[in-house]
């Protein structure tokens, strides 16, 4: 799954405006700041993600590059 920094800013944005919070007022002043948290999320994604293999002689938790 290809995870895309501007795609996941626009989601991150759209789900605090949809809980009632304002997160941009001017949308280009604030959008480097939610760029930042979607790159650190998906940096810890790819950095922590495994697969459970759980039968078979590849049998354990694998990293997943």
């Amino acid at each position: 799954m290809a995870m895309n920094v501007s795609q996941l800013t626009d989601e991150i944005i759209a789900e605090l405006e949809s809980r009632g919070f304002e997160p941009v007022a001017q949308k280009t002043a604030n959008r480097p700041f939610f760029e930042a948290i979607a790159d650190a999320v998906i940096t810890h994604i790819q950095d922590n993600a495994t697969a459970n293999v759980s039968s078979g002689s590849s049998a354990g938790n694998w990293p997943i590059s």
